[in-house]
């Protein structure tokens, strides 16, 4: 297929947080964004006359659209910093210094310092990160000042130096903020421990310092220093009330690539997700034309092998939804639960996202494909012979047996072929019986079908379950078309669909567009029939008012209504204007008999 215009590529865009990167006719990375609403942050770029010339300049060079979806509007923008630091896209001018995100720095040192920084040097001190924003970084920097009194100095606290008085407590451990380590006041065993509850809490694991205080707690109650035991117990209350979520995904998730598959009858969509130090680096999705109705096993093995070199990843583990035969020095892992399903489960929305836009891209493109998709996918969900690209759909409409009609609507190629609809005035059914009038319209239909020797549809869809179902079955069994045409019944509670001598129905997804094709030809059948009853019964209350009038015809009573419009213009109308309409001698019979009522 030809290059997607912009205008197709943005209409179908997600509104989803993620990530969006344009690209231009070379396939050259020329940007990369965030956004809260991909759809709408990305049309903004083309709905305006931007104040920059080089935004100008970028839109006019944009010829390619992609994005990645994510949960959030925060994993979005770490992904984007994740992918900008990775392409160095030309058009991302602001961050041209390479500006990072913050990590928190656990300094490799003697009594070590606990810092943001935005800077990872290698030299031995553990960071975590990186974090969404500074603010969060402040508050668990907060919380841990709060529950630990840690040094805040850049003294060199050697054992020489501390031994020989060099330093002395300054400010912080007056305020209580510091136990003096400088003086020999705290000692090294009993600082490490501190560091080492607060590697836990940064981690997210709050049980070893909620533990330790509770303890410490009840000792200092049980010495009556309520004082002291207050002050730890708001302590606990600050830890038990303190969350933090810090990177996109598991920071343990090192070096992994996530694929997962979504597939119909036509194509495959094959989402990959490349994975480093606990954040997503890279994502794509590649579209796999079926041949040969291959299973989808077989695809994610040709695709993990493809997406693989073309990327050149070495990546030594994959996380992937079933068991794949790979390369032998690859760890396949089939997550079942936690955050790596979690992240499998990402890299299906990303898949079903992609998929859906292509068929919307599709459906506006090449509408021949899109109707052939849907046909062969109701042909499999319905369990059908053929296609049914010849669809017609029965409905009863009466309210208490009064005026009883029927309607049938007819889609050809899951489309409305509004100049075939039909309606039906019940002629052999006395009152209220939607089961003898299904069986009375669906016999008139196709008897008249094969006397015209009109070609018969591939899907009957009877608006009813069971009952109304087995009524027009008998219509078929006396035209002999029973198994010559394939028929439906679809009940409205539930929207179960029966199938002829069946009694368990089928239930379709939801979302299936095979279910989306049968609602609507089951509403288009009751909106034309409820609309040719209640013009039956207007028409009728009409009638009944003026053909009771006594020397009053038709053709009177079809001028009178062409000229008022509604019976009640004409009881309202003076003498003089209905003489100027049918004459004086008709007039008066007319004005006097709605006076008299």
């Amino acid at each position: 297929m030809s290059q997607i215009p912009l205008k197709i590529q943005l209409s179908t865009l997600p509104e989803s947080p993620g990530v969006y990167q344009f690209y231009d006719t070379e396939e050259k990375i020329l940007y990369v964004g965030k956004a809260k609403n991909l759809k709408k942050r990305v049309s903004s770029y083309f709905a305006k006359n931007h104040e920059y010339g080089k935004t100008r300049v970028l839109v006019k060079k944009i010829a390619k659209i992609k994005h990645i979806v994510v949960p959030t509007e925060s994993d979005a923008l770490l992904l984007e910093n994740n992918l900008i630091k990775e392409y160095r896209p030309r058009y991302n001018v602001l961050l041209k210094d390479d500006k990072s995100y913050p990590f928190i720095c656990i300094k490799n040192e003697r009594f070590p310092r606990i810092f943001s920084t935005r800077k990872v040097i290698k030299d031995g001190s553990s960071y975590y990160g990186p974090y969404t924003s500074m603010r969060t970084v402040k508050t668990l920097l907060d919380l841990i000042k709060s529950v630990y009194p840690l040094r805040t100095c850049a003294y060199d606290l050697s054992k020489e130096k501390i031994d020989s008085g060099k330093y002395k407590v300054c400010l912080e451990y007056h305020l209580g903020n510091c136990k003096g380590p400088c003086e020999g006041l705290q000692g090294e065993a009993e600082y490490n421990q501190q560091i080492a509850d607060i590697r836990e809490i940064i981690k997210g694991n709050f049980k070893t310092s909620l533990h330790y205080f509770k303890d410490r707690m009840n000792f200092l109650a049980k010495e009556t220093r309520f004082e002291e035991a207050q002050r730890v117990k708001d302590k606990i209350e600050i830890l038990q009330n303190y969350q933090v979520k810090s990177t996109i995904v598991n920071p343990n998730i090192n070096n992994v690539d996530v694929f997962s598959i979504i597939s119909d009858e036509a194509f495959a969509y094959v989402n990959f997700l490349q994975l480093s130090h606990g954040s997503i680096v890279r994502s794509h999705t590649l579209e796999i034309k079926k041949k040969l109705n291959e299973n989808d096993e077989d695809l994610l093995e040709l695709a993990v092998t493809e997406i693989r070199q073309r990327f050149d990843s070495e990546s030594k583990e994959l996380y992937v939804p079933f068991t794949i035969t790979v390369a032998t020095n690859l760890k396949v892992t089939i997550p079942k639960l936690g955050d790596k399903k979690k992240i499998l489960e990402l890299s299906e929305r990303n898949a079903k996202f992609y998929r859906q836009e292509r068929l919307n891209q599709i459906k506006i493109l090449d509408p021949d494909r899109h109707t052939n998709r849907i046909m062969a996918q109701m042909k499999k969900d319905l369990r059908l012979s053929f296609e049914p690209r010849h669809i017609e759909c029965f409905d009863n409409s009466n309210i208490q047996g009064s005026n009883p009609v029927a309607a049938c609507v007819v889609f050809r190629d899951g489309k409305p072929s509004k100049n075939e609809y039909r309606h039906f005035n019940i002629k052999t059914v006395d009152g209220p019986d939607d089961f003898a009038s299904m069986e009375e319209v669906v016999l008139r239909r196709y008897k008249r079908l094969l006397e015209e020797d009109e070609a018969l549809p591939q899907l009957i869809v009877i608006d009813g379950g069971k009952g109304q179902l087995s009524s027009a079955l008998k219509s078929l069994d006396i035209l002999g078309l029973r198994g010559k045409i394939a028929i439906i019944g679809i009940a409205k509670r539930l929207e179960e669909i029966y199938f002829p001598e069946d009694p368990i129905p089928l239930y379709l997804d939801k979302k299936s567009e095979s279910l989306k094709i049968i609602q609507q030809l089951r509403n288009e059948a009751h909106r034309f029939g409820i609309t040719f009853h209640r013009n039956k019964r207007s028409k009728a209350a009409i009638n009944s008012e003026l053909t009771a009038i006594e020397g009053i015809g038709e053709k009177t009573i079809e001028s009178l209504l062409k000229a008022f419009k509604s019976v009640k213009r004409i009881k309202e109308a003076s003498f003089d204007t209905l003489a100027e309409k049918v004459g004086s001698t008709k007039a008066k019979i007319i004005f006097e008999t709605f006076q008299q009522h």
